[in-house]
Formats: C-alpha cells, sequence, structure tokens
C-alpha cells in the first residue's frame, strides 16, 4: 500500500472496501456479520479479507481523518473499566472532553500508576495532533508539554491518577495548573459510555481494534 494509490493491486474496488471498514469501525458488527451482509448484496468476501482490510487501512484512515475531526477541550474526563478481549481480561482507560468528544483510549493488564501515565502521554499526543500547526508530543522531546494540555482531569477515586498526575506535572509533561478533580457524577457519561464499548466488543467476537474512534 502506497500513500498515493493505498488500493493498488487490490481485488476489490475502493470503495467496497472502504464501505466494510466505516461499518466495522461504526456500528456493532462482526467480521462474519460484514461477510453476509455483503454476500446479500452479491459479494463473495471472505470474512478475513474484510479482518485484513480492517487491519490494514483503519489506522491509514484515523491519520487522514484526524486533522478534520472536531477540536477537543481542556476539560477531560477519565476513567477505566474491566473489559474481556480475546478471553483475557485488560483494563481499558479511556477520556473524553466536556462536549464528549473521545480524546484517546488504551488497553492495559495493569490498573496503576505507571499504566495511568503512559495512557496521559497518549492523550496528550492526541490533543496534540488535533491542534492546527501543533507538533506531535513525541516530536518535541520525551519530556515536553503538549500544546493542548488540560486545563482540568476530572477521574474516579482510583488512587493511582493523583501519583500519576504528580509524576507527570514532575517531568514537565503537564503544566503545574492543569487540576486534577475527583468528582464522581462528572464521570457519569463516560461510565455509561464504558457499557456501551462492551456491547460492541462482544458483538465483535472480541476482536478489539487497537486504534482512536473515528468519528466517519
Amino acid at each position: 500500500m502506497t500513500e498515493q494509490e493505498p488500493f493498488k493491486w487490490r481485488h476489490f474496488q475502493a470503495d467496497i472496501i472502504l464501505l466494510c471498514v466505516r461499518w466495522y469501525l461504526r456500528y456493532a458488527l462482526s467480521y462474519r456479520d460484514l461477510e453476509e451482509m455483503m454476500q446479500e448484496r452479491g459479494l463473495q468476501v471472505d470474512h478475513t479479507t474484510i479482518y485484513r482490510w480492517v487491519q490494514q487501512y483503519a489506522p491509514e484512515l484515523e491519520k487522514r481523518c484526524r486533522p478534520h475531526l472536531k477540536t477537543t477541550n481542556d476539560s477531560w474526563r477519565v476513567d477505566e473499566t474491566y473489559v474481556k478481549i480475546k478471553k483475557v481480561w485488560m483494563y481499558l482507560y479511556r477520556a473524553v472532553d466536556s462536549d464528549d468528544q473521545t480524546l484517546e483510549f488504551l488497553l492495559s493488564p495493569t490498573r496503576d500508576a505507571e499504566a495511568a501515565k503512559r495512557f496521559f502521554v497518549r492523550a496528550l499526543q492526541y490533543t496534540a495532533c488535533s491542534v492546527p500547526h501543533a507538533r506531535p508530543a513525541e516530536e518535541q522531546g520525551a519530556w515536553s508539554i503538549a500544546p493542548a494540555a488540560p486545563r482540568v482531569i476530572n477521574v474516579d477515586k482510583n488512587a493511582a491518577y493523583p501519583k500519576a498526575i504528580a509524576d507527570l506535572k514532575a517531568a514537565g509533561i503537564l503544566p503545574e495548573n492543569s487540576e486534577l478533580r475527583q468528582v464522581k457524577y462528572l464521570n457519569n457519561l463516560i461510565e455509561q459510555d464504558h457499557r456501551a464499548h462492551q456491547t460492541v466488543d462482544e458483538a465483535r467476537d472480541g476482536v478489539f481494534l487497537d486504534v482512536s474512534e473515528l468519528r466517519i
């Protein structure tokens, strides 16, 4: 796959590939669901082929869509939940802003300060990319402040968050004026959304795509 001709040498037309990838990312469909839907439209596409399309083209779609997504704001709500991925229990960290725009998510086998720090670094890298003309955090140096650092971060009562935030501030990743709040009711929305994610994951036979949500 080349950047100029991403669908070169593919047996199926580009619009068919994009349709399958978009439907998988947007709706609670499994690969076998999509195989059946294509058969109803007269196309014989194996579910494993659709799986390969998603793995190959979803990251490229994410990269191309991100500059056009709605700009996120500086009020973050962060939470984690326990989900089963391919019969393995993992912690799903997720952040949204006060307008319910997804910032980032991360799967982690642990629920501790180190996992929280990894998640916040990823979220900062994403918000850096979503701000016009901003450089990604990794291009600014490992310990620099992303240009879209949060004004306030609301979390649950997990004791790992205060330590993670303190460490990131000490390292210079977060500015000192980023405020940490532990207010339960503010996170109700993201907790409800976590349940929706669990439902989608169950519908997808436990196959979880490790790319940020695409609002397409």
